[in-house]
């Protein structure tokens, strides 16, 4: 009779230490956000201490805040398995739109802005239909809308500059209002800087409350108060950085929408039916259909969401620049799609994260940001970009020629795993007209 004891598991130092940020899709970010945090440290060094000047840091968030909503979009749209090549063109589109609602219709701002994300729904709803009920391959797609709506702009526009009131520029070059007694700090500033410090604190004890009641196992209680002063300790930081800049700035309305979105789509894509059927649909579209998962449904409101956000982008694009004109959105879509592949997304579909590519975004913004106060010419600026990308995914896919699993796969291998036992399997009710994928193609 034999038996076998298992060693018990070490804790302690180092490896409690790695479980500061959990297991799955919150570990995944590490690599990346450090090495954002390398190269800011190293821009920091070379442009003498202008990185992070207030003035720098603030237009930083002005000037990256739509490609950053993009990037939101597209990398649902990567995890579904698909591309979109559209979302510049749909952005300058809707922003002419807007403009000419404005000066030649007299809408308000307000109702501008609800007609121009309406424009975003219909074009989204048009490239979805496509898409999810003909089977046309969503590159052709929009490849094909980036063509049309690239045109539309500069045919509805006369390829001429509109301008734009400035109580609509506000969602684009606004900041958060001051008031109160003047103490040399942006009041409102600092006041959404102890909101964000409390939530930070909020979230980590019902983290470790959740994980107490489903009985899984948490990290010590040291590694929580650890990664709660870290992240302090860089709220804080920001917080003051953002709230001493020039008189009549602060924190940029742009980088609060930006916020509640990068909230809100985590949400979505963590803890709801509809963001778990993406992944299932990007991961293995076969195994998704047959789990009875409305294929169709999903890729048809993934790429109406990709529309909606392009709009929105283009409207702050055009608050921030009070005109819209027939240069904007060029290369918008470049710049998002690198921004969800640095941070983490796989090229196949399946893999990715809402957090992950607002940091590859900021990689980039950092990126351009610090080479041009170093006087590098945008020729050079645009190689550089290029190898960072080319550099982010072939680490990935050479991970996995090599017969090791991929790095960005382990890090969400253990978020695949709890969700395989947590989730029920899906038993189909649809018809089969209704969940099947259009039979006369293959996975976009």
């Amino acid at each position: 009779m034999s038996a076998t004891t298992e060693a018990p598991k070490k804790s302690g130092g180092i490896r409690d230490l790695s479980k500061m940020f959990g297991n799955g899709s919150s570990t995944r970010q590490v690599g990346i956000l450090g090495a954002l945090i390398v190269i800011i440290i190293l821009f920091q060094i070379l442009t003498g201490g202008l990185t992070l000047d207030p003035i720098n840091l603030i237009n930083l968030v002005n000037q990256n805040a739509y490609v950053l909503i993009l990037a939101i979009g597209m990398v649902m749209v990567i995890i579904a398995g698909h591309i979109d090549l559209s979302v510049g063109s749909v952005a300058a589109f809707t922003g002419i739109i807007v403009a000419i609602s404005m000066q030649s219709w007299h809408f308000p701002p307000l109702l501008a802005i609800v007609f121009g994300l309406v424009v975003g729904t219909l074009i989204g709803m048009w490239q979805g239909f496509w898409v999810a009920y003909i089977g046309v391959p969503a590159f052709i797609v929009t490849l094909a809308g980036m063509l049309i709506f690239r045109g539309g702009n500069q045919f509805v526009g006369n390829s001429q500059s509109i301008p734009v009131p400035d109580s609509f520029a506000i969602i684009g070059n606004g900041f958060i209002p001051d008031f109160g007694p003047q103490f040399g700090f942006s009041n409102g500033t600092l006041i959404l800087g102890l909101l964000v410090a409390v939530a930070v604190v909020w979230q980590e004890i019902r983290e470790r409350q959740t994980q107490r009641k489903m009985g899984s196992e948490s990290a010590p209680l040291w590694v929580s108060v650890v990664k709660v002063v870290i992240l302090l300790a860089v709220v804080l930081y920001a917080t003051y950085l953002f709230a001493t800049g020039r008189p009549g700035t602060s924190y940029p309305v742009s980088g609060i929408i930006l916020g509640v979105l990068v909230l809100l789509y985590s949400f979505i894509t963590r803890n709801t039916t509809f963001g778990r059927h993406i992944y299932a649909v990007g991961g293995n579209w076969h195994a998704a259909e047959l789990s009875g998962v409305n294929i169709r449904r999903i890729n048809f409101l993934v790429m109406m969401n990709m529309s909606i956000l392009a709009a929105l982008a283009g409207m702050i694009a055009v608050g921030r620049s009070v005109a819209s004109g027939p240069g904007d959105g060029v290369g918008w879509e470049l710049d998002a799609i690198a921004a969800v592949f640095i941070g983490g997304a796989a090229v196949s579909g399946g893999i990715g994260t809402i957090v992950g590519s607002i940091v590859g975004g900021f990689v980039i913004a950092v990126l351009n940001n610090g080479l041009q106060l170093l006087g590098v010419g945008i020729d050079r600026v645009q190689i550089i970009k290029g190898l960072v990308l080319l550099l982010a995914v072939g680490i990935d896919v050479y991970s996995k020629k090599q017969g090791r699993p991929s790095i960005i796969g382990r890090f969400t291998r253990a978020r695949r795993i709890n969700e395989s036992l947590d989730v029920p399997r899906v038993v189909p009710t649809l018809p089969e007209e209704e969940t099947a994928r259009p039979k006369s193609t293959t996975p976009n």
